[in-house]
């Protein structure tokens, strides 16, 4: 159970350190409008997978993956400087769909008259 915190609370500064990154450091015009939702790490702390939604969704989905591609080395690097932990994690970047979906319900609901105070 320690372990579990403990890749939890790292999980946290992950998202944290890397979403002041992406808002003060990185100046790829693909990065620009992403946000970092969550960061599941093993238990081990070697491995990061970082869940991210961005605007425009699928648009700009690719070049948001590419972005990351380009500026994962950096990331780790800076990263690394800012956590104290004896193995900087290797990071996977995923898009998380959750948001592009529940907007798509959302719209589909207004269009059917609910959520605007007709139904």
């Amino acid at each position: 159970m320690i372990r579990f915190k403990r890749a939890y609370r790292v999980g946290g500064q992950v998202q944290k350190e890397l979403s002041d990154l992406l808002l003060k450091d990185i100046m790829d015009p693909r990065l620009d409008s992403v946000t970092i939702i969550r960061v599941n790490m093993t238990d081990d702390l070697r491995s990061a997978r970082i869940y991210f939604s961005v605007a425009d969704g699928e648009k700009r989905k690719a070049g948001a993956i590419a972005g990351f591609k380009s500026a994962s080395r950096y990331l780790r690097r800076k990263l690394s400087r800012r956590l104290e932990l004896k193995y900087m994690p290797e990071l996977q970047f995923v898009y998380d769909e959750a948001f592009e979906r529940a907007a798509r319900i959302d719209t589909v609901l207004k269009s059917m008259g609910h959520g605007n105070g007709k139904g």
